[in-house]
């Protein structure tokens, strides 16, 4: 019997895009970003955060912390709406 993957749901997407959104915030690239995670004891190839940022990969909790970490964020960071320009974040998750 065939397996499906596990697809990535809300929270996952919304993670995703979180971690993008930091990591331009910060100025950094994808690789500098990845060689922070590997820095911190969490080995990450800068494609790996690529596909992590397009959700084309699942980021788990390890992989979180360590992305959180090197961000100079708490992990609930990218788990929770961003804050909209206006500071009236309707959007949801």
């Amino acid at each position: 019997m065939a397996t499906r993957p596990v697809e990535i749901g809300p929270a996952g997407l919304h993670a995703a895009r979180a971690i993008e959104h930091l990591r331009l915030v910060r100025g950094l690239t994808q690789h500098q970003l990845a060689v922070r995670c590997t820095a911190l004891g969490r080995p990450m190839a800068n494609t790996a955060l690529s596909r992590t940022e397009r959700a084309r990969r699942r980021c788990d909790v390890d992989d979180l912390v360590t992305i959180a970490t090197a961000l100079g964020v708490s992990p609930t960071t990218l788990l929770l709406p961003l804050p909209s320009a206006s500071g009236d974040d309707r959007r949801g998750c």
